[in-house]
């Protein structure tokens, strides 16, 4: 047996034993560890702001500070904050329904809920408060005013560092079918999320620079000049569906929400910089 053989032998093998041995503590230290290694010269805490963290996007970094100067999402943050504070008929508003009044609890989110059996997100709280209080649940999960709620939600919260309870086997069965998702490739194209923000992040595609995973979590809802308002993460996932000629799954899909835990998680210790702006 050739050296060559050996050494791709002893390389694979290398792979496979910390996979074999998995956890999401140790999944955490060698997803962040790798872009740490890959993008050496980037500060840990700079990658909340996705792209623009990055090197080779320092001219769009530029231009990103002056846009920052009056942020595109501010009228639909306003919007969000409004509709918090509106009461619904029985007099009572969306602080009613969570923990320290809505203010900084969004850095947990998502979560496993026991009682459920199923991972929480925001926009899935926002919604159920609205039945509790009488309302209608919103019907447009991925724009509009649940976006805007969701991004005020997270402003509340803004630069508190992501923090992930995974100490329950639901919790740790429900990141590790967020994580099959994520590296598992799909559509047309056969691309799976991680060819893109892990393998080719930092490279060019179709004239884009591609985003790192790492903080892909932390920033939204985002407002993209391609949509031209705030969308969720859902809208995101979507849309990224789409480009690989891949099924999309419908808003809030356990599918889904398993995923945004999987990536929230991997965001551990990050600061939240949601509502963002994003190419």
């Amino acid at each position: 047996m050739n050296r060559t053989v050996v050494a791709c032998i002893a390389l694979g093998l290398a792979i496979m034993a910390p996979i074999a041995n998995a956890s999401p503590q140790s999944d955490l230290k060698a997803f962040q560890g790798y872009f740490k290694k890959r993008f050496p010269t980037v500060p840990f805490n700079e990658y909340a702001n996705g792209v623009y963290a990055l090197p080779i996007a320092k001219n769009m970094r530029a231009q990103w500070k002056q846009i920052m100067q009056f942020p595109p999402y501010d009228f639909e943050l306003d919007k969000g904050k409004r509709l918090w504070n509106t009461p619904f008929k029985n007099g009572k508003t969306y602080a009613s329904c969570f923990k320290n009044g809505g203010h900084d609890i969004a850095q947990h989110y998502p979560y496993w809920d026991p009682r459920t059996k199923e991972v929480r997100t925001l926009v899935l709280d926002i919604n159920t408060c609205r039945v509790m209080n009488g309302a209608k649940p919103y019907k447009n999960l991925l724009t509009g005013d649940m976006a805007d709620l969701d991004a005020y939600m997270k402003y509340m919260a803004r630069g508190k560092k992501i923090s992930i309870d995974m100490s329950s086997p639901g919790a740790v069965k429900a990141y590790e079918a967020g994580r099959h998702f994520f590296w598992a490739r799909r559509g047309q194209l056969n691309f799976s999320c991680a060819t893109c923000h892990v393998d080719n992040a930092g490279k060019y595609l179709r004239g884009n620079i591609i985003g790192p995973a790492l903080g892909h979590g932390v920033g939204f809802p985002a407002y993209r000049s391609a949509w031209g308002t705030l969308g969720t993460i859902d809208k995101r996932y979507i849309g990224c569906n789409k480009k690989v000629r891949a099924q999309p799954l419908k808003p809030e899909s356990v599918q889904y929400r398993d995923l945004e835990f999987y990536e929230t998680y991997m965001d551990t210790g990050l600061p939240l910089s949601a509502p963002s702006q994003r190419p």
